[in-house]
């Protein structure tokens, strides 16, 4: 099922016992946030929450939207995040050595049908244009400050839209923007982001840039999504939705933008104006991120749906509404990482590893030296260049038991031998670099380790008890009175 956009997807949430109104007046100065917290870190995420009565403004605030698996499900339409892994590893099939030419055109047919039926479709009337705001005014929107030592109210939950200078290409990236005045923000692209990389190709001009604010969760979610810049966020949008994404034309700049967003802001970024302070601000990472120069947005108009509800997205400790987005793409993006390094049965992103600081793999080793190859192999494959640690593992063990990941772990290395480090770009957001954006990385080959990776002794086997013993038992348990 496609939803059209936020008010369709809130509705089935709504009617599946997923969502609560709060009707209480609530403040958007740090109550809302802490409301927030506390439902995430229910057992399994808690609820998505439709505050009605907000302070200092017409429209009712969205948050925890995707804040369960079943809720991010539902949001991309299926009813295991694995299910889209699938259609992405159906699409990936290649001809195997005895493939002939039909079976060759037959794939590139499927891959043609499948980019023209995710292409964006241009409208002349948007939803998100009902109202249009002569005078830009972005106080008049109830944006979120969510802890008490932020540097102001944040947007969160956006699709920051920006147009490579060179090539065209347009990208979406999840982006916070601190609200400085009426007409500007601060826009935290980081150093490795393709919003940055357009702001560099840029130079010297002022950069169009246009902000969505809800909208499909398909769309909203690939905001998020680490795609390569060969796959357009929208093309994605598409496929996950299963019908294309509609757009519309800005009104002051040369953008289209999701014609069901529930709130436009257009404007631009001047790269020849110097960045400013922006910051600090309470983190996905658990800890506040200092303040830091970026660019300056200009808003040059605010568009909006009539009915327009305000989402924003909290971040902090995990668990919390991001950890459900980045399992969705740690799912989704694994048949991606297999085409590169197939020896990679699975993997894992911990809640506590805020996606970068740990990433948890497992293998089917064939040779000395195997584990070493897969993550140096992952360090040079896109955004995973920043994962902190990366822990490789053998093929029977539970990436999802941690307790079990870690006995392995802490039993199976030698840390001399098994435990190396690697220097090279870090997230933005690692406070622990001595650099920013520079520091250190660990892998952990926590494999059973061969004589040719410098272990001659014995492995020894792992206590197990015999199938026909634990059968008996089980058949006699209860004559134990257990």
């Amino acid at each position: 099922m496609a939803f059209r956009d936020l008010h369709e997807f809130a509705a089935a949430c709504e009617k599946r016992g997923w969502l609560k109104r709060i009707k209480t007046r609530v403040n958007p100065y740090l109550e809302i946030a802490e409301i927030t917290d506390r439902v995430s870190k229910m057992p399994g995420g808690g609820y998505a929450l439709l505050f009605e009565n907000v302070e200092g403004s017409q429209f009712p605030v969205l948050t925890n939207t995707f804040g369960s698996l079943e809720r991010m499900c539902l949001a991309l339409g299926v009813s295991d995040l694995d299910e889209v892994a699938g259609r992405i590893r159906d699409l990936m099939k290649l001809p195997g050595p005895g493939g002939g030419l039909l079976d060759k055109l037959g794939q590139g047919m499927k891959l043609l049908d499948v980019a023209k039926s995710t292409q964006p479709k241009l409208v002349t009337k948007a939803p998100c244009q009902e109202v249009v705001m002569l005078e830009p005014d972005l106080t008049r929107l109830p944006v979120l400050t969510t802890w008490p030592q932020d540097g102001g109210p944040f947007l969160t939950l956006t699709n920051v839209i920006t147009r490579d200078a060179e090539t065209g290409g347009r990208n979406i990236g999840m982006y916070r923007l601190q609200v400085y005045d009426k007409q500007t923000t601060g826009m935290h692209w980081h150093k490795h982001k393709d919003g940055q990389r357009h702001f560099d190709a840029a130079q010297g001009n002022r950069m169009p840039v246009a902000v969505a604010l809800g909208g499909d969760p398909a769309t909203v979610y690939s905001g998020s999504a680490p795609l390569p810049p060969m796959i357009p966020e929208l093309m994605f949008a598409g496929f996950l939705r299963g019908e294309p994404v509609e757009l519309v034309k800005c009104k002051t700049i040369d953008m289209e933008v999701p014609a069901h967003a529930d709130f436009i802001i257009e404007g631009y970024v001047d790269t020849a104006e110097p960045l400013k302070i922006e910051g600090p601000f309470g983190d996905h990472t658990g800890f506040y991120s200092p303040a830091d120069p970026y660019p300056v947005f200009h808003v040059t108009c605010i568009t909006h749906r009539r009915d327009a509800i305000y989402p924003a997205t909290l971040v902090g400790k995990p668990p919390q509404e991001d950890v459900y987005l980045g399992k969705a793409t740690e799912r989704i993006f694994l048949p991606m990482l297999q085409m590169f390094l197939p020896e990679v049965l699975d993997y894992n992103m911990p809640a506590e590893g805020t996606f970068h600081n740990c990433v948890l793999v497992k293998i089917k080793k064939r040779y000395p030296g195997h584990a070493r190859k897969v993550v140096n192999g992952m360090w040079g494959m896109g955004l995973m260049m920043l994962a902190k640690t990366i822990v490789v593992v053998d093929e029977h063990i539970d990436l999802n038991n941690y307790s079990e990941v870690f006995w392995y772990v802490s039993g199976n290395i030698d840390p001399r031998r098994d435990v190396w480090f690697a220097d090279g770009p870090v997230d933005d957001l690692d406070h622990a670099a001595p650099v920013w954006r520079y520091g250190s990385k660990m892998g952990i080959d926590a494999t059973r380790k061969w004589p040719a990776e410098g272990h001659p002794r014995d492995w020894p086997d792992e206590i197990v008890m015999s199938d026909e013993v634990k059968e008996m038992v089980s058949r006699r348990w209860k004559e134990y009175g257990l």
